[in-house]
């Protein structure tokens, strides 16, 4: 799809990779709506790109229809998400509480979920009244998700989860004529340099691989929605444990232990 004047809603858009990939969005020409529960810090992203501020909170019920809706009242309608809003935890899942868990799935499984429901039902609805079918959904998880992480085993099982939830919906849109060039991407980061190591309650701690800035993970996204690339991992080297865990993974959880 073209980013310029590409209408492109951006959750998680008020600080990190969100914000970083909001103003790229909207340097390249994108109209970018941001979701986020900081209305201060949105404030600021409107002040540096022009982004549109939508304050929400994507756990409530019923917020993901409601965003969308907004969307199309304001510009009439929606070429692109951009899923990225996530919440991270650091420690043993027999330490957390119910709370806890329950927060954390509603932030990185539940909600993307149901906005990207959400979205494919407004991108059929424009297609079906004679809008152009090129459209993006683009879900940004975690290399935790491919090859898991002990003592963050919750973020990691939802970020899997999201990676397989998106393998799944490319084979349904593409056997659907209203949805004929949706195309479905999932970004893979390893760590990133935001704030949410501080924010999961344990900082970053090792000395490698060394965190990227969250700029180079904006580029993968706006990639990803230009090409329609099905799974850009970033950095790319982090591919190849991704596929180790996958292929091999007694030997990698066995090396793993041995280095952390």
């Amino acid at each position: 799809m073209q980013l310029a004047e590409a209408v492109v809603l951006v959750t998680g858009g008020s600080r990190g990779i969100g914000r970083s990939t909001a103003e790229l969005l909207a340097a390249r020409g994108a109209r970018v709506v941001c979701v986020g529960r900081d209305e201060a810090a949105l404030r600021e992203v409107e002040a540096t790109c022009g982004a549109v501020p939508l304050v929400t909170d994507l756990r409530l019920a019923g917020s993901a229809d409601d965003v969308v809706r907004r969307v199309l009242e304001r510009h009439g309608r929606l070429d692109a998400v951009v899923a990225n809003a996530g919440l991270g935890h650091a420690g043993p899942v027999v330490d957390m509480t119910a709370e806890r868990i329950a927060e954390l799935v509603d932030v990185d499984v539940r909600a993307p979920l149901l906005l990207a429901r959400s979205a494919l039902g407004a991108f059929r609805d424009q297609a079906a009244a004679g809008g152009p079918h090129a459209r993006g959904l683009v879900f940004v998880t975690s290399i935790a998700g491919l090859v898991g992480v002990p003592g963050e085993s919750v973020y990691s099982a939802g970020k899997a989860a999201v990676q397989g939830f998106a393998t799944l919906l490319r084979e349904e849109v593409r056997g659907d004529p209203l949805l004929t060039g949706v195309a479905v991407c999932t970004v893979v980061p390893g760590a990133v340099d935001t704030e949410f190591f501080t924010r999961r309650g344990a900082p970053y701690d090792r000395r490698w691989p060394r965190p990227i800035p969250p700029a180079r993970v904006a580029q993968a996204v706006a990639a990803a929605l230009e090409h329609g690339t099905p799974r850009t991992v970033v950095p790319r080297w982090l591919a190849l444990p991704a596929w180790w865990a996958a292929a091999l993974p007694g030997s990698y959880r066995f090396l793993a232990r041995r280095l952390s």
